[in-house]
């Protein structure tokens, strides 16, 4: 038996950078988490701790604050292509790059019924993301996505017939509160070749897929949140050929409704105990059958160990 070296890659995770532009008055903020992570020739690195093929992290840090001056951040698609084509096309030892972004939104403040040109009031909680896989070779794959989108309805969901044994004290209902932080991914079916924009551009795609989340999970009867979770994942694929594959997360935000009876009051699904730990945390892929194949393109620092 001899002991070797599995996969590996390393990395500059979670760089975080905001990009002002200041060409006019009216100014614009982008802001952003970048995360990079190289995979290449670098065993000797780790078997004998020869650094001399490794672009340290910190340079990876420096390019990401450096590419958002001298090209500009744009779509994030475009600026993670970027970055990911750098690394392994003017970096010899880096075979294939992973670079994933969050955004963060801000939104213009109001002063006097007019938008502020240089304040700004963070929009919410949802972020959008992308993650782009290059190889040397010029393939790529880009995922781009949504997380963090908190959704509720008051009704039009119930959770009944499910499987009970003897630990079972879940009681059946058929109406319920469903809520989620929805977390969504999508995979553009161009996989594999040199990767570009859908047609309308990588903004339009992303406000379109996330309509679409929003109102399946609004018009659909759920019987139970993964069929939710199905039904919005089918009807992305159906409107939009473009995506291959669609990823979704759903943590289950439990309300329970509250005994108000101790205190003489009835309580017909009005008051609720938002409860937000343990939660159910359901997840699901939907794909077309014909899709490109996957390659690296799902592969991330999380999800390595």
């Amino acid at each position: 038996m001899s002991i070797v070296l599995g996969p590996n890659q390393y990395g500059k995770a979670e760089t975080r950078l905001v990009r002002i532009y200041r060409d006019t008055e009216r100014h614009e903020i982008r802001d952003l988490s970048v995360s990079t992570a190289l995979r290449g020739d670098f065993d000797a690195a780790h078997v004998a701790g020869d650094q001399a093929k490794v672009l340290p992290t910190d340079s990876q840090k420096n390019t990401c604050f450096a590419y958002a001056k001298e090209k500009g951040v744009g779509e994030i698609e475009d600026y993670a292509l970027a970055l990911a084509r750098h690394f392994t096309e003017e970096i010899a030892t880096v075979t294939r790059a992973h670079v994933s972004v969050d955004e963060y939104r801000w939104e213009r403040a109001v002063v006097g019924g007019t938008g502020h040109p240089h304040t700004f009031v963070r929009a919410g909680h949802e972020i959008r993301t992308t993650a782009v896989t290059a190889n040397a070779d010029r393939s790529a794959w880009v995922i781009s996505g949504i997380k963090d989108l908190v959704v509720l309805k008051s009704t039009g969901s119930q959770f009944t017939g499910f499987l009970q044994d003897r630990y079972t004290t879940l009681a059946e209902a058929t109406d319920r509160v469903l809520a989620t932080s929805l977390t969504a991914r999508w995979r553009y079916a161009s996989a594999g070749t040199p990767a570009g924009p859908p047609e309308g551009g990588w903004a339009a795609a992303f406000g379109h897929v996330r309509q679409i989340l929003i109102e399946r999970f609004a018009e659909v009867r759920s019987l139970a949140l993964q069929q939710t979770l199905w039904e919005m994942g089918s009807a992305v694929l159906a409107a939009r050929d473009d995506i291959g594959e669609i990823r979704l997360t759903a943590p289950n935000k439990h309300h329970f409704l509250v005994d108000l009876a101790p205190f003489g009051l009835d309580n017909p699904g009005e008051v609720f105990h938002a409860d937000d730990r343990p939660y159910g945390l359901i997840q699901c892929a939907v794909q077309r059958d014909d899709a490109p194949s996957t390659g690296p393109a799902w592969e991330s620092p999380a999800s390595f160990a």
